[in-house]
């Protein structure tokens, strides 16, 4: 019988096994979303607009239609330091998974050998040589597999199967540190926006004021106006003053932040010079939509496939108290000439099955089961919390978003309107008509509303790009 035809049948049973090994994890049924079905809707929350895209569809290309912003954030994603390291973290994961993977298969190595060998023969008197000596030499060559697990209980596939799993968790991760940072970098950015719309509101207010100062000054210094009024003057004057200085700070910190999250400096002319009343995104967004849209988070489907690995250790851990069941097998040649290693009659082969079974451990393998069940209990809890998380997340800025308007158009008229009274007040007080502090009461009313507008056009801003990245968009 050819020598061959032992190792074949031995490779041919192996591969059955592994096809007809049974698999002891627990089959994966994912958790419920422990979240109402649908968002919320009514009262506050906004109704689904009839032009609303699929946010699923929307790449950050296509949401934000500021070139500028566009060109910033693609200057992050090409620099950011904390994305580079998800990068990284994904390719490490990939490559402990291939490790693992390959011992599902039998590594095959080979291996060769000559032996030269001479002997003489020697007197055994005097110990000289008898001048006859022989030559004795031969060459072995074998190819095999070497300590092969032949997985009959599906530990080693489960192990592969965590380490999958765990590798799928780690693009995840990488994805949301992608969609986060988008929308970190189109924070700051309408952020510095803001602040620059906020500092020519002060620089604006401060002229007004230095005219009031400038005018109760000479006003007492002729005796028709009282010290008092000049030094509530000056305190506006002043306050202003101060607002400049904090938000020319504030500026230079937003375009430090911008520049930390890019990981670059940026050229002045993708900065922007205010925020104003121009869309920076697409305005339409949905309004009505079921709970189910958030398991497509990447956050979400990183800890769900975080679980799916925990699941994949229970079988690992389970498959511990049954026999590991190891091959060491060879076939090879010998022959005593180099030319004839491979002719007929110089066949070898060695089979060494070995089967190691737990008897005593002290309870090892127990506590190894008992840890991974209570790790996968601990990942559904973290799954099903970022599940709440997310829409926690997603319902607070729906809720925003449903009054946003209604802001907006207060917040305008209040501030156009106080902007009418102080300037009928600054009128009248210089006609003789109302008092100073009458005034200097609407100026400071009139300053506030200014500043507030500012503030609801950044968070109406803001909020879009938020619901945006809490829905899961963010990627091309």
């Amino acid at each position: 019988m050819p020598v061959t035809k032992p190792f074949s049948t031995l490779m041919l049973l192996c591969a059955g096994s592994l096809l007809a090994g049974c698999n002891l994890a627990p089959k994966y049924v994912r958790p419920s979303a422990a979240v109402p079905p649908a968002l919320p809707q009514g009262g506050v929350y906004p109704a689904a607009a009839s032009d609303a895209a699929d946010i699923s569809r929307v790449g950050w290309r296509d949401f934000f239609i500021d070139a500028r912003l566009r060109q910033v954030i693609e200057i992050g994603l090409q620099n950011n330091q904390d994305l580079r390291l998800a990068v990284a973290n994904v390719l490490e994961a990939r490559a402990q998974f291939h490790t693992q993977r390959a011992s599902l298969f039998p590594g095959l190595s080979a291996s060769g050998s000559g032996t030269y060998t001479n002997t003489a023969s020697m007197t055994a008197t005097t110990g000289a040589s008898a001048g006859s000596s022989a030559d004795i030499q031969y060459f072995s060559g074998s190819a095999g597999v070497s300590s092969y697990e032949i997985d009959l209980f599906g530990r080693v596939r489960n192990l592969t199967k965590a380490a999958q799993e765990q590798y799928f968790a780690s693009e995840e991760a990488r994805r949301a540190a992608r969609v986060t940072l988008i929308g970190e970098i189109a924070a700051d950015w309408l952020t510095l926006a803001s602040d620059r719309d906020q500092l020519k509101t002060s620089q604006g207010v401060l002229k007004a004021y230095e005219q009031t100062f400038d005018l109760t000054r000479a006003k007492f210094a002729i005796g028709t106006s009282s010290e008092l009024d000049t030094r509530q003057a000056e305190t506006n004057y002043q306050s202003a003053r101060n607002d400049i200085a904090v938000l020319q700070t504030q500026i230079a910190q937003d375009i430090n932040a911008l520049q930390l999250l890019t990981g670059a400096t940026l050229p002045a002319d993708l900065l922007p010079d205010g925020l104003g009343d121009q869309a920076i995104t697409i305005q339409s967004l949905p309004g009505q939509l079921p709970s189910q849209v958030l398991l497509h988070r990447p956050d979400v489907l990183q800890a769900e496939h975080q679980l799916i690995a925990q699941n994949a250790n229970i079988g690992a851990a389970r498959a511990a108290f049954f026999p590991q069941i190891s091959l060491t097998a060879t076939i090879g040649t010998i022959s005593p000439a180099l030319g004839s290693a491979f002719g007929a009659g110089t066949g070898t082969y060695t089979v060494a099955p070995s089967a190691s079974l737990p008897l005593f451990d002290f309870g090892k393998n127990q506590a190894n089961l008992n840890y991974a069940r209570a790790a996968r209990e601990a990942a559904v809890a973290t799954y099903q919390k970022t599940i709440q998380t997310a829409f926690r997340e997603v319902a607070d800025a729906l809720a925003q978003r449903g009054t946003m308007d209604e802001q907006m158009a207060a917040q305008t008229a209040r501030a156009k309107s106080a902007r009418q009274a102080a300037n009928l007040s600054d009128a009248r007080y210089r006609a003789g008509v109302d008092s100073f502090l009458v005034a200097l009461d609407s100026q400071r009313t009139a300053y506030a509303a200014e500043q507030q507008l500012v503030t609801t056009r950044l968070s109406r801003a803001s909020n879009l790009v938020t619901l945006y990245r809490t829905l899961g968009g963010g990627l091309d």
